[in-house]
């Protein structure tokens, strides 16, 4: 389902917008369209992998390292 939407912008920028989408090949509508369903989806993606690697924070990851057991270990050639 689509609504409408009403948006008051400068006059100088409506200008500019269908000249955009005149070279575009498209309307002023369709340009603003396919941009905010750009942000929202690249918002959608950001959240999910910063979740992702909050949770990784969280929990850590198992490097499976020991330390060595004295200085002469360490240095041994």
């Amino acid at each position: 389902m689509k609504a409408n939407i009403t948006l008051k912008l400068d006059a100088a920028l409506i200008r500019e917008a269908k000249i955009l989408a005149a070279e575009e090949d498209t309307s002023v509508s369709a340009l603003l369209a396919a941009r905010l369903e750009q942000i929202v989806r690249e918002r959608k993606t950001y959240n999910r992998a910063r979740k992702r690697a909050l949770t990784r924070l969280r929990e850590g990851m198992d490097l499976q390292w020991t330390p060595p057991g004295s200085r002469d270990e360490l240095h041994e050639r």
